[in-house]
């Protein structure tokens, strides 16, 4: 499931967005404010972010250029009453994917959504890399080094989410999200035993750790 996160002070606009990108197949987080939108996509890593320009505090522009220089790659699209040509340029300029003026019908907002997607998913690499090991994503094969490894679906879904996100702490609740699609209640055993396997299958020849735990905070990709 697809996460998106909606920043917006206008609880008019995060309500119907919410309901209508629910209903439409994806989880969705809302933020009133650029503050508690940066630590939303902090911890639970969106794919898609929908910004609201005119905020009080920190403006969408703001945040805009505060989320770009977290993920270069995560698909922003802006939402404000400004239509002026110049406004549009500006926000363009700094790192939006895409600019849709208020008031807009969900109709367009969520074609404009499902476009920014679809390219983002045609930009990923066909073989993601970190250090020796490699993913082969069309034919969902491992290897590290010379070394070919076996792998489950689910161990396969997991190690994903870690080559997607190199050197990055992946909290437990957003492997069990983007892996199974469902919260376990605050239950990791499960979550704990698939990392536990996927290591073993990764140093099976002596090769030096690459999944690490940060105890409390989750997970990271990384060397030693």
């Amino acid at each position: 499931m697809q996460r998106i996160l909606v920043i917006d002070d206008d609880p008019a606009v995060t309500s119907v967005l919410k309901r209508g990108l629910a209903y439409e197949g994806f989880a969705v987080d809302t933020a009133a404010s650029g503050p508690e939108g940066l630590a939303l996509a902090r911890d639970r890593y969106p794919d898609l972010v929908i910004l609201d320009v005119m905020m009080p505090g920190p403006d969408g522009l703001e945040v805009l250029q505060r989320l770009r220089a977290a993920d270069g790659q995560l698909p922003v699209l802006l939402l404000t009453a400004r239509d002026a040509p110049a406004d549009q340029v500006q926000g363009l300029e700094q790192g939006a994917d895409d600019y849709v003026v208020k008031p807009f019908t969900f109709e367009v907002l969520l074609a404009r959504v499902r476009a920014l997607l679809r390219r983002r998913e045609a930009e990923r690499p066909a073989v993601l890399r970190f250090a020796d090991l490699s993913l082969d994503t069309g034919a969902r094969r491992a290897r590290r080094g010379a070394r070919e490894i076996d792998l489950t679906t689910t161990e396969y879904d997991l190690l994903r989410q870690f080559l997607e996100h190199p050197q990055r702490v992946l909290p437990k609740e957003f492997l069990m999200d983007r892996v199974w699609g469902y919260d376990f209640g605050g239950n990791s055993n499960v979550l704990e035993v698939y990392v536990r396997q996927l290591r073993q299958k990764l140093e099976a020849e002596g090769e030096p750790r690459l999944i690490h735990t940060l105890r409390g905070s989750g997970y990271v990709l990384r060397e030693a």
